[in-house]
């Protein structure tokens, strides 16, 4: 079957390497990219940190996530009938169509979240008295599907334990539900806090992928492996474009939807203390954020120069090919250490 699944994420890699440069100039075309200076001014939006690091990459396209989403739905939907006519042998751990609705859930649902994100973001609708998401919002939403989509794991699937290192399976009954939902919700925001270098996210999200397609290989679930393939193969096309200095980024629309899905993944294997673990620069990115951000409004003062903590290696003088590449390095450690601890 590895020979199987190395042919898809190929095929996933070229026909994303070939969609991508149109969808480009269509980002373009429908002037769906970071806005300039000048603009920002005159919309009183400005973002003071990005403006200092990175306001020479404004015109930059945003939204490859919804490629990638599009691309890897679109050929799940098509390679999985083809695979079950050719009677290759497919494995489940659970009920097939039920392990399918909750990944795909997942990876279209978040990211139809960040989508309208981007839309309300880039178009300034909220000025032209369109309705647009607060954070407070946003989160409560988020907290809404992750917790719909952790229902259906625990009530259709099944699914209450997680899988602790040397210890076996530890049983949360109904405590499965909230659990899962800040999973989800967490990740769905830690990425996109991490989103904010050019190859950063999605650097560490290939590498953290990686990982969970070994786990879910070891683990005979054919649906996520297949599902990991496919993304890998989009990812890394994707990559090949976003890497410094970056023609496309991904936009809400992807890192929200890739964040909770990778959770999911997790989630649906029992491999939450992995997901720690080769998740850590994604938590670390987060969890920098969210005490700068509580630092402000409690002690009136900042906790770091910058945050997340990228922004204060970047004032520290790193440079930002410095910073990623760091990061992937940082991850394959990581997402070995995981996978050592993950392989049962």
């Amino acid at each position: 079957m590895i020979h199987l699944y190395l042919g898809l994420l190929l095929f996933s890699f070229i026909i994303t390497s070939i969609l991508v440069i149109p969808f480009i100039n269509l980002l373009y075309r429908l002037k769906f990219q970071r806005q300039n200076q000048h603009t920002l001014d005159a919309q009183n939006n400005r973002t003071p940190i990005f403006d200092q690091f990175h306001n020479k990459k404004a015109g930059t396209p945003v939204g490859g996530g919804l490629l990638i989403i599009v691309s890897v739905s679109i050929l799940f939907a098509c390679l999985l009938p083809i695979l079950q006519f050719s009677k290759i042998f497919i494995s489940s751990n659970y009920k097939l169509n039920l392990e399918l609705e909750v990944i795909f859930l997942t990876f279209i649902s978040f990211g139809l979240l960040g989508l309208y994100d981007d839309v309300h973001k880039f178009f300034n609708f909220q000025k032209n008295g369109f309705f647009g998401l607060r954070m407070k919002h946003k989160l409560i939403l988020q907290l809404l599907v992750a917790s719909f989509i952790s229902f259906l794991i625990y009530f259709r699937l099944g699914i209450n334990f997680i899988y602790i290192p040397f210890l076996g399976a530890v049983t949360l009954g109904i405590f499965f539900i909230p659990i899962s939902t800040l999973i989800i919700t967490a990740f769905a925001n830690f990425f996109n806090i991490t989103d904010g270098l050019d190859g950063l996210s999605c650097g560490i999200l290939v590498i953290s992928l990686f990982a969970f397609w070994i786990l879910a290989g070891s683990s005979l679930d054919t649906p996520i492996t297949l599902f990991i393939a496919l993304w890998i193969g989009s990812l890394i096309a994707f990559l090949y474009f976003n890497i410094y200095p970056a023609r496309l980024w991904l936009g809400d629309v992807g890192s929200m939807s890739f964040g909770a899905t990778i959770a999911v993944i997790a989630v649906l294997l029992g491999k939450i203390i992995p997901l720690i673990i080769v998740g850590l620069p994604f938590i670390i990115e987060g969890i920098t954020s969210g005490l700068q951000i509580l630092s402000k409004i409690y002690l009136k003062k900042k906790l770091f120069p910058a945050a997340p903590i990228h922004l204060t290696l970047q004032k520290a003088g790193w440079e930002e090919p410095k910073i990623v590449f760091r990061a992937w390095l940082a991850t394959i450690i990581l997402a070995i250490f995981a996978l050592w601890l993950g392989i049962n």
